[in-house]
């Protein structure tokens, strides 16, 4: 129970991080995805994708703000669950969707903006994953944390991916709303903001601040 009560924020990270997966996994079993179960399984990966990059720039914001330091303990889980998800997005859509013909795929990626968006998010997100052990960590030193900022570009161009496959934002405003998101947790790493939300939540917030030895922040 003690150990429960100290880690339940990973444990709810790594079952809601899994979720997704499960039910993709379940509606297959139940043949509950649709009558497109290709584009079903495509969308669901992708969103699941952003959601967690998302939470994972959300950590910083979190213990800047609130004081919550667990959530930095749980930033790299976060980050490696929304690759995984961006993998399995790319796989799909290059195996069953394109049956891995490499001049589709090249022909896809030149002329589809949405994919050249996603394409590039990815490969951005590669080096990110490779490098997330502390083994990483320690080989490149000060290097490690210039590199794991491109989280900060890879993050808004997966948003700029969703905004161009949606066809029409107003009626489907979810790419503006995970931009608007984005926007403000960037906002928050600015240091002039960041200085300020920190004296906000001295005044507030129950927790002290904690640096995370490897903080890329």
């Amino acid at each position: 129970m003690n150990w429960l009560r100290a880690n339940w924020l990973r444990v709810l990270v790594h079952a809601g991080a899994l979720a997704p997966l499960g039910v993709i996994i379940l509606d297959n079993y139940r043949y509950n995805l649709t009558a497109n179960p290709i584009q079903e399984i495509t969308v669901r990966t992708g969103k699941a994708a952003l959601v967690l990059l998302v939470l994972s720039l959300a950590c910083t914001p979190l213990n800047t703000v609130f004081g919550f330091r667990q959530a930095l303990q749980v930033r790299r889980a976060l980050g490696l669950y929304g690759f995984m998800y961006a993998a399995l997005h790319l796989a799909i859509f290059a195996v069953l969707d394109y049956g891995l013909d490499l001049q589709l795929i090249g022909q896809a990626i030149v002329e589809k903006y949405y994919v050249i968006a996603g394409f590039v998010a990815f490969l951005i997100l590669v080096p990110l994953a490779i490098t997330s052990t502390r083994g990483w960590m320690a080989r490149l030193g000060k290097r490690w944390k210039s590199l794991h900022k491109l989280v900060y570009l890879a993050v808004p161009v997966a948003v700029l991916h969703f905004a161009l496959l949606v066809k029409s934002l107003s009626s489907r405003p979810e790419p503006l709303i995970f931009g608007a998101v984005v926007i403000m947790l960037l906002a928050l790493r600015i240091p002039v903001i960041r200085r300020a939300s920190s004296k906000l939540r001295f005044k507030n917030a129950p927790f002290r601040p904690k640096r995370v030895p490897g903080s890329a922040d």
